[in-house]
C-alpha cells in the first residue's frame, strides 16, 4: 500500500535536507532530487517490518 507524504526540503550549507512532516525521518542529499529521493528510501526502509538479526538460541538450564 502507497500512502503520500509532505516533504520540506531547505538547504544547509552545500546540501539539500528533505524532511517529512508527517513522520520523524530526513535524509540530504547534493540536489533536492537526490535528497528526496534519499529520503523516499529511508522512509521505506522505517515502514519495513523489523526482522530478527540474530536467531535466538534455546538453552536448557
Amino acid at each position: 500500500m502507497k500512502q503520500a507524504f509532505t516533504a520540506r526540503v531547505f538547504q544547509e550549507g552545500n546540501w539539500f535536507v528533505a524532511q517529512c512532516l508527517e513522520v520523524d525521518v530526513a535524509s540530504q542529499g547534493e540536489t533536492k532530487n537526490e535528497a528526496l529521493s534519499n529520503l523516499q528510501e529511508a522512509l521505506e526502509l522505517h515502514f519495513e517490518p523489523p526482522t530478527a538479526t540474530i536467531i535466538p538460541v534455546n538453552q536448557i538450564c
